[in-house]
């Protein structure tokens, strides 16, 4: 016979009232329905409606959780926190209104194991997936120098900077490389379908055809019979390319290298590094944390192998006594503005003031960068479309032009 300790848990759906007379609706975990009705009632709840949950047909999968709700989580509780609302109450009000399920089991495991006395921090690394090491260090500083309520702003702050920030690279790459995609399709297109249609129109005329039509035809029958090969190739080196990213360190290393040696990627793949490097930095030197485990936690957070091992070595230069400014120096990597800006930090003891100053101009360096960089590649993109498309176009009537100026 199995003891009612041992009976497992089960979730019923309600729906209720509070004392003021709102409307609130949710699930609640109970080895009964009884316990489960007690339990509403003690939160002060006045049931309409309460049933158990029953486990759908389908596996079907709950919404995730984006890295935007996290960030519009920690605004959220940094307000509520900074508005005098303790930290378990925050919590659960962020909880209610959230309309992602996944984002209220999340919030309402973190607000259990509060309640149960575990610290902030300690709940935070359950859930590693969605709370860095950074955040978790940064909560944890917090809590333990009583100063949680300033320090939420920040991380907020930070958490909202650095998310805009990887927006504006990703659209700066993106775009063209998505009209680039299609160009390549469309293109496919017509060789597959459009091309075979002249080629059998062309075959009546009788007559040699013009060297660049004929070699589009040849191109057009070469991806008909052959482009299985081609396609089959591509999804091989994706897959082996997806394997090695996930497997290899020293592929990683390969193409994070690579990516730095590409003119105008490696432009914006530095100015945002920098960016991101003082302002998680700044965040860090504000909360106290000590230059030496700053560094090792803004290593965690660059993106990128070779910043990631030029971040170490400036750590075990500061780690024996060397000054900031001289072993970013020795990277080659950082430009002198930055290093002076950093030494008159040094200097004057307000680091993190100055760190948020550079952070801050890159950030505007990084918007100027993406947005020049689109207003560039427009006209770029559009001449490259029109040389495919449009020389798919006259490689086809030139046959036709050639056979009406034979007849005049």
């Amino acid at each position: 016979m199995i003891n009612s300790s041992e009976t497992l848990s089960l979730d019923y759906i309600w729906k209720g009232i509070d004392q003021l007379g709102k409307h609130h609706e949710g699930i609640i975990s109970a080895k009964s329905l009884l316990l489960a009705k007690v339990s509403l009632r003690a939160q002060g709840y006045t049931l309409s409606h309460i049933a158990l949950k029953t486990k759908p047909l389908l596996n079907i999968k709950r919404k995730q959780i984006s890295k935007i709700e996290i960030t519009i989580f920690i605004r959220q509780l940094s307000t509520l926190f900074n508005a005098g609302i303790p930290l378990v109450q925050a919590i659960t009000i962020i909880s209610h209104g959230h309309d992602n399920a996944s984002m209220r089991t999340l919030l309402s495991s973190i607000k259990d194991d509060l309640e149960k006395g575990e610290t902030f921090a300690e709940t935070l690394k359950k859930s590693p997936q969605y709370f860095d090491t950074l955040f978790c260090n940064l909560i944890e500083v917090g809590e333990h120098a009583g100063v949680l309520e300033t320090l939420l702003d920040k991380i907020a702050s930070y958490q909202e900077k650095s998310d805009l920030l990887k927006k504006k690279a990703l659209k700066a790459l993106t775009y063209p490389l998505a009209v680039m995609t299609t160009a390549l399709i469309v293109t496919s297109i017509l060789l597959i379908f459009v091309v075979p249609i002249f080629k059998d129109m062309f075959k009546s005329f009788g007559a040699e055809l013009p060297v660049f039509t004929q070699w589009i035809v040849d191109l057009s029958e070469i991806i008909i019979n052959d482009g299985w090969i081609l396609l089959l190739l591509i999804l091989i080196s994706a897959y082996a390319f997806n394997y090695f990213k996930k497997h290899s360190e020293a592929f990683n290393y390969f193409i994070d290298k690579s990516l730095l040696k590409l003119p105008i990627i490696k432009l914006l793949i530095n100015k945002a590094f920098i960016a991101r490097f003082a302002r998680t930095l700044a965040t860090l030197s504000a909360a106290g944390v000590p230059i030496v485990d700053a560094l090792q936690l803004v290593a965690g957070t660059c993106g990128n192998r070779v910043y990631y091992n030029a971040l170490l070595a400036i750590r075990e230069d500061v780690a024996t006594g060397q000054q900031l400014q001289y072993a970013l120096q020795k990277t080659h990597l950082f430009p002198h503005l930055v290093q002076q800006m950093i030494a008159i930090g040094e200097e004057s003891g307000e680091l993190d003031y100055m760190l948020s100053k550079i952070a801050e101009f890159y950030e505007a360096e990084v918007d100027n960068f993406t947005d020049n960089l689109s207003a560039l590649m427009e006209p770029i993109i559009m001449i490259i479309l029109g040389l495919l498309i449009g020389g798919l176009v006259v490689a086809m009537y030139l046959p036709i032009f050639k056979m009406g100026s034979a007849i005049n």
